[in-house]
This record gives C-alpha cells, structure tokens and sequence, in this order.
C-alpha cells in the first residue's frame, strides 16, 4: 500500500513539473512575442519621428509658398523675411518708446503698427505679397541688366545714418524764381467796398513772388559715429534673430526697386512737367451758405465777395465757418486729394477769371463740402522732387500689377506656418495703467 502511495506521488510530481515547463515555455513566447511588438512599434515610430524630422527640418523649409513667374518663394525664405519685417516694426517700436517714454504714445500714433504684429497671418500674407512683387523686381532688373554692388549697399546704409563717405550730401537743386499772383488777402472794410471796389474788379497784377525755402540738408556724422550706430543696429537685430546678411539683403531688394523705377520712367518717357492751376476759393459745409455766397457772387462779383467772407471776424456761436483762401500752382493730382475729382476737373476746364457754379464735394457718407472756385491761372510746369518720385512709384506698381496678373499662385503651404517671433513686449498693446483720482477733502 505505501509503495503504490510512493508511485502515484511521484507521477503527480512528474506531471507538474511538465506542466510548468510547458507554462514557462508559453510565458517566454507570449514576453517574445511583446517584445518583438514592442520592438516593432517603437521601429515604426521612431521612423515616423524621424520623418516627421526630415521633414520639418528640410522638406517643408524647401516647399513653395507661393510661384510667381516660374519662380518659387519657399516657405523659410518667406519666414524669414516674416521675421525680418516683425524685428523692424518692433525696433521702431522701442526706439520711439525710448525716445518719448511714453507707451500711451506710441499706441496713440502707432496703433496700426501694433497691430499689425498682433494679426499674425494678416501680416504674413502682407508679406507674401510683397515678396511676390519682388520677385517680380528682380526678374525685371535681370532683363534690364541692373545690378547692385556690395559697395552700393554699403552707401546706402551709410546714407540712412547721414554718413557719406566723408562728403557732404547731394545738395538739393536751387529753386528758381517763379511768377505768383498776389492774393487779395488784405481785409476791406463791408462799409467802404462798395466805394473803393467797382462791381468788375480787376484781378491783382501778376509780381515776382519770393523764391521757395530749400528743404534742410542731413548733417553728416562722422565714420566712427556711422560704424557705432551701425554696431548698435545689427546688435539690436541679432538679439531679435536676424542677421546682417538678412539685413542687407533687405536694403538690397530696396536699391533694385529704385533703379528699376528709374529705368521705368525712361522707358515710359514719365513726364517732369504737368499742368498746374492757382485759384481762388470759398469752401462751405452747408448747401445753403454755399448757394447765398453764389447769390452774392453773381451780384457784386467773385473777388468782392471774396473779400468781404475773408473780412468777417470770427463768430464762435456760429455753426459753420467758410474757408477763404487760395491755392497757388498744385497739378489735378493734388487736387484730386483736397476737393475731389469732380472739382479738380473743373478747376482744369474752368475759363480763366469766370467763377465757377457751386461745387459738390462728397467726403464721406455723411460729409459734403461746397466750393466756389476762381482760376487765376493755368501753364505745365516742373513737377517738384517729390511728385517725381511718386509718379515713379505708380509707375512702378502698375508694372509690378501687370506682371503679377496671371502669374501668381498661392499654395496655401503657408497657412498655419507664420512665424510669431520676435515677440511684441505686451508693453505696447496692455492698456496704460489710469492714475489714480485723489478724492478732494473737505476744507476745514
């Protein structure tokens, strides 16, 4: 009996100890079989880091944002210059708070600055659209065979700083004399035109009006004040992250538009001269004080009635005040921007010495003017420096529109990728701290 015990003992021990063998053998397949999931999964993503790396870091970077004319803008040169255009607007930010120390200031005369650093992917897409045009530049300069050397560069930014190599700069040319009728400006007494004035009042003679003040000229600052103001702007750029290849690229791309304006203009043989007008007028915010003064033109004459509104005194009850004044040689351009097309034209088209009718002026919604015009006198004269130049800038934009039509398309790669560095400090855009009211006391 014990020995058949012994044996049955024995067997059971034998079979459990197969049983464990076969368990810990289907353990370690199961841990291999983790193992190699495990393994395998981890292979998987690290290959997907790895090419979400390749591709963050030197695909994307290279992708189009946009074509232009053949050519692409890829998407870290246009962050690039996002950043470039950020870190200037943010420069003069500061410099403009270090000058004032003012921050309700700044935000009073540089609200659109702001923001524009605030709407991220408004300012990119302003970008994007400049690089296009640049593009556009470029290509255009190419064609014309217009470069721009180191050493160009080098002067412009030397002259941005007032430093010219150690010469003075370009005098401004000298202004020539030039005939101006006299305005009647001096008051006349209501009481007494009616003796000294005839109805048919001759208009005052032509005389040799003074010469005009020439604009100041930059004072020009030495080399080693032009190098430490340089130093300080290229350190002030680094601590924004931009470079000073990045810098005077910049200043290139501004260089190529000026030439390619200035070989536009002599392409398009751009005028120097225009059609200028000097007139008197009455400028008036209602129709009913417009159309009395119209009424007392056709009785007593223009200049009288010039006169006699110019000769009023102030009345501070009173709810309107005309203008009376004159204008003295401005082109239809000009015009166009104070008094309207509409009136711009007939100040062109008016015989001379023969008031106008009454002039409408539509400003806004909600806002008319009204005019009573004389023209004195019309004939082309030179266009001053200024007008030049922006005639040559219309120039320029309605070439750069003409090529871009047809010829820009936008990926759209860049949604989503503006950059938001450099940072605007929240200085600028946090509501000033209000000083506090000190309640009054009561006196004793």
């Amino acid at each position: 009996m014990t020995k058949k015990q012994t044996k049955t003992v024995g067997q059971d021990q034998q079979r459990q100890s197969r049983k464990e063998v076969l368990i810990a053998r289907k353990e370690r397949e199961q841990k291999r079989t983790i193992y190699m999931a495990t393994a395998v999964v981890g292979g998987i993503l690290l290959l997907v880091l790895l090419i979400a790396i390749i591709n963050e870091f030197f695909i994307s970077p290279n992708r189009a944002v946009a074509e232009v004319s053949g050519e692409t803008i890829s998407l870290r040169e246009w962050q690039d210059r996002v950043r470039l255009e950020r870190a200037q607007r943010i420069l003069l930010l500061e410099n403009q708070l270090e000058a004032f120390g003012d921050v309700g200031l700044i935000q009073q005369f540089y609200g659109q600055l702001i923001n524009e650093l605030l709407q991220t992917e408004q300012m990119g897409q302003t970008v994007l659209n400049q690089m296009a045009e640049d593009v556009i530049v470029l290509q255009a300069a190419r064609d014309r065979g217009i470069t721009v050397t180191d050493a160009e560069v080098d002067e412009s930014v030397g002259e941005s700083f007032n430093y010219f190599g150690g010469q003075s700069p370009t005098p401004l040319p000298a202004p020539t004399e030039t005939i101006m009728p006299t305005p009647s400006i001096t008051p006349i007494p209501t009481a007494v035109i009616t003796e000294l004035l005839p109805t048919n009042t001759p208009f005052p003679t032509p005389t040799l009006g003074p010469t005009a003040t020439p604009a100041p000229t930059a004072t020009p600052v030495s080399e080693t004040a032009f190098r430490e103001q340089l130093n300080d702007l290229l350190a002030q750029y680094r601590d924004l992250g931009i470079s000073e290849t990045q810098y005077r690229a910049y200043v290139r791309l501004q260089l190529y538009r000026e030439k390619l304006a200035d070989v536009l203009a002599t392409e398009f043989n751009l005028p120097t001269a225009a059609p200028h007008a000097s007139f008197y007028f009455m400028a008036f915010d209602a129709e009913e004080a417009a159309n009395e003064a119209a009424a007392l033109v056709e009785a007593n004459g223009y200049l009288q009635t010039w006169n006699e509104l110019r000769s009023q005194p102030f009345d501070p009850e009173a709810t309107s005040t005309p203008i009376v004044s004159e204008i003295l040689w401005r082109t239809q351009s000009d015009l166009e921007q104070t008094f309207g097309t509409d009136a711009a034209t007939t100040i062109f088209a008016q015989p001379l010495n023969e008031p106008t009718a009454v002039l409408v002026h539509q400003v806004d919604e909600e806002t008319s003017r009204y005019y009573l015009i004389m023209v004195t006198g019309r004939e082309a004269r030179p266009l001053s420096e200024s007008a030049i130049n922006q005639a040559k800038q219309q120039q320029l934009t309605s070439f750069i529109d003409g090529r871009l039509t047809g010829n820009l398309i936008f990926t759209e790669f860049d949604r989503g990728r503006t950059p938001e560095t450099p940072r605007l400090d929240p200085i600028f855009y946090t509501a000033p701290t209000a000083t506090p009211v000190i309640p009054a006391t009561a006196a004793p």
